[in-house]
């Protein structure tokens, strides 16, 4: 793979060039304080920590099982938690979308106060942040690991079944800069979060667990 960062990683994983599946770990710094945790694609996983290496193989290395799974199991995920003083995230489904040209298919409206608690909450994961309602959603843009552009939706109770995730997952790739891709992660098991992304164009690349420091 040579030396390359979490973020030519990600820009040739959107590109559909994927790391050798040899059933090896690539361990690469963070690319920035906030952003630590684990990327893993078929047969290969991406570590990007500011951690020792030879600790991040020596620990995988006594995790019982497959190791082909074990950057992603809970023996190592625990140990990377309190080695690093952080929490584990879900572990999600990541997926990525190319940019449309033209304006988003609903009306969206963009919250400008900085203050708003989900500004605030969106800017303890996020850089660069926006955040647009929607008649029963929201749609959340910024930067995350490795500087990618990606989207967050929330969708009412109330107005569920109505195709608005689509649509808002959709918005997001209209919102980009030219030329763009915008990534995405959904909980696996929220089936219809899934099912949403994949409608709006999204394409599955890898699975994710993000460490964080603190809450919002």
């Amino acid at each position: 793979m040579g030396v390359r960062g979490l973020a030519e990683i990600l820009t040739d994983a959107a590109g559909g060039v994927f790391p050798p599946p040899d059933g090896t770990v690539t361990v690469v710094p963070q690319p920035s304080p906030r952003d630590t945790g684990v990327l893993s694609f078929a047969a290969h996983a991406v570590v990007f920590t500011d951690e020792d290496p030879a600790w991040v193989h020596g620990t995988l290395a006594a995790v019982p099982g497959d190791p082909l799974s074990a950057p992603l199991c809970p023996p190592f995920l625990t140990a990377f938690a309190e080695r690093t003083g952080r929490t584990v995230n879900n572990i999600d489904l990541l997926s990525v979308a190319d940019r449309l040209p033209g304006e988003p298919p609903l009306p969206l409206a963009e919250i400008e106060d900085r203050e708003h608690p989900r500004v605030v909450r969106a800017l303890h994961y996020r850089d660069d942040v926006r955040v647009f309602t929607a008649d029963g959603g929201v749609l959340i843009l910024g930067r995350g690991p490795g500087g990618r552009w990606e989207c967050a939706i929330e969708v009412d109770p109330h107005t569920r079944g109505r195709g608005l995730g689509r649509a808002l997952a959709t918005a997001a790739r209209h919102l980009l800069p030219e030329g763009g891709t915008v990534w995405a992660q959904q909980a696996p098991g929220n089936a219809p979060s899934v099912r949403a992304f994949q409608a709006a164009g999204y394409r599955p690349v890898g699975a994710e667990a993000l460490l964080v420091a603190g809450q919002p």
